[in-house]
C-alpha cells in the first residue's frame, strides 16, 4: 500500500533553508518556463475584502521532475494583530506518473516564502548591476526579511535599508536583517530617502496604491516589485513602468492579469501589447538582460505553480533523504 509522507513547519524549516539550493531550484523553474513545456493553470484566487483576506492555488507539472505540488495559500493581512502570521497554507505533492498523494507539507506558507525570495534574488542577479551594493526594502514582514536574506546570496552589500509605514516594525525588521545577514541595515523614516541612492529596490508589501514612485527613481537601479499577486494590489507608481529601460515578468499571462503589468496597463502607461519578457527567457539567453550600467530595470513577480512545485521536489528530496515525517497509508 503507497504511503503518504506528511512532514510540518519545523521539520520544512530545517530541511529546506534559505540557501544556494533553493536559489538553483527556482532558477531552473524559471529556464522550465522558458522551455515552453511546463503545463501551468491560471491561479484560482479568492478575494475576501470584508475579511481583509485572500486564498490562492498553484500547481504546474514541470516535466523532469518526478511529482507536482499543488499549493493551498490564504494571505488573512489582519492577522499580526491578532498575533497570528498574514500567511500560512500547505502544499499536497502527487506522483508525476501515477498521480498519487506521495506527501503533504504542513508548511504554514514556509517553502511559500523560501520560494518568493529566492526568486527576488534570482532576478535580482540576472538584471541588477553586478557592482550593486546598497539595498532598499520596502515592508517590514517575512517576506521583507526573508527577500534580503536572498538579496545577500548573491550581491555583496554594504548597507541595507528598510521603509515602513510602521517605524517601529520597520526598526525591529531592520534589526533581524542584520542579525540574519552581517550587513549594516538601518529603518528609514521618509521612502523617498530609503531609495535615493540604493542600487536594488524589493517592495514586499499587500498594497493596494503605488508605494514607490517613478520620480524618486535614479539611473542604474534595478527594482523587483513582489507584493502584487492580485487584481486588488498595485505597489508601483505606472509612470515606472513607461520608465523603465528594462521591463520583466516572472510570467506574462500571470502580470497582465494580477501583477504591475496589469495596472500599468489600465493606468494607460503601457499598451497592451507591450513587449515584456519573461525572466526565464533572460536567464536562458534568448532574451536581452540588463540594457547598460545606467538603465533602470524592474522585474513584477506574481509568483507561479512551476516555483511552487520546484521547492516542493527539493523539500522532498530532503524530507526522503533525511527520514523525515510521518509516513501513513494512503
Amino acid at each position: 500500500m503507497p504511503k503518504v509522507v506528511l512532514v510540518g513547519e519545523r521539520e520544512l524549516r530545517d530541511l529546506v533553508p534559505l540557501d544556494r539550493a533553493a536559489l538553483d531550484a527556482v532558477r531552473g523553474a524559471f529556464l522550465a518556463l522558458a522551455s515552453g513545456r511546463v503545463i501551468m493553470p491560471p491561479i484560482l484566487s479568492m478575494a475576501m475584502p470584508e475579511v481583509h483576506g485572500e486564498v490562492d492555488v498553484k500547481t504546474a507539472f514541470v516535466p523532469g521532475l518526478d511529482g507536482f505540488a499543488v499549493k493551498i495559500s490564504p494571505g488573512f493581512f489582519d492577522n499580526p494583530a491578532r498575533g497570528l502570521p498574514s500567511v500560512n497554507g500547505l502544499m499536497v505533492v502527487l506522483s508525476a506518473t501515477t498521480g498519487l498523494v506521495e506527501a503533504v507539507f504542513l508548511d504554514n506558507g514556509w517553502l511559500t516564502d523560501v520560494r518568493t525570495a529566492a526568486a527576488g534574488a534570482v532576478a535580482a542577479d540576472a538584471l541588477a548591476r553586478p557592482d550593486a551594493r546598497i539595498a532598499t526594502v520596502f515592508g517590514a514582514g517575512t517576506q521583507a526579511r526573508l527577500q534580503m536574506q536572498a538579496l545577500a546570496l548573491v550581491r555583496d552589500l554594504d548597507e541595507i535599508r528598510v521603509w515602513a509605514r510602521d517605524s517601529v516594525k520597520a526598526a525591529a525588521c531592520a534589526a533581524d536583517i542584520e542579525a540574519a545577514t552581517g550587513v549594516r541595515t538601518r529603518a528609514v523614516g521618509e521612502p523617498r530617502a530609503a531609495v535615493s541612492g540604493a542600487d536594488i529596490v524589493v517592495t514586499t508589501t499587500p498594497s493596494s496604491a503605488p508605494i514607490l514612485f517613478a520620480g524618486w527613481l535614479a539611473p542604474g537601479q534595478h527594482v523587483t516589485a513582489m507584493g502584487s499577486d492580485a487584481d486588488t494590489k498595485c505597489e508601483l507608481d505606472p509612470a515606472i513602468l513607461a520608465r523603465a529601460d528594462r521591463l520583466v515578468v516572472d510570467s506574462l499571462a500571470q502580470s497582465r492579469r494580477l501583477g504591475e503589468l496589469r495596472a500599468g496597463v489600465a493606468a494607460g502607461a503601457i499598451a497592451a501589447d507591450a513587449a515584456v519578457d519573461e525572466l526565464g527567457s533572460v536567464l536562458a539567453g534568448t532574451a536581452p538582460g540588463r540594457p547598460g550600467p545606467d538603465a533602470v530595470t524592474v522585474c513584477d513577480l506574481t509568483g507561479t505553480g512551476a516555483q511552487d512545485t520546484a521547492i516542493a521536489a527539493l523539500a522532498r528530496a530532503r524530507a526522503d533523504a533525511a527520514g523525515a515525517g510521518l509516513a501513513t497509508d494512503l
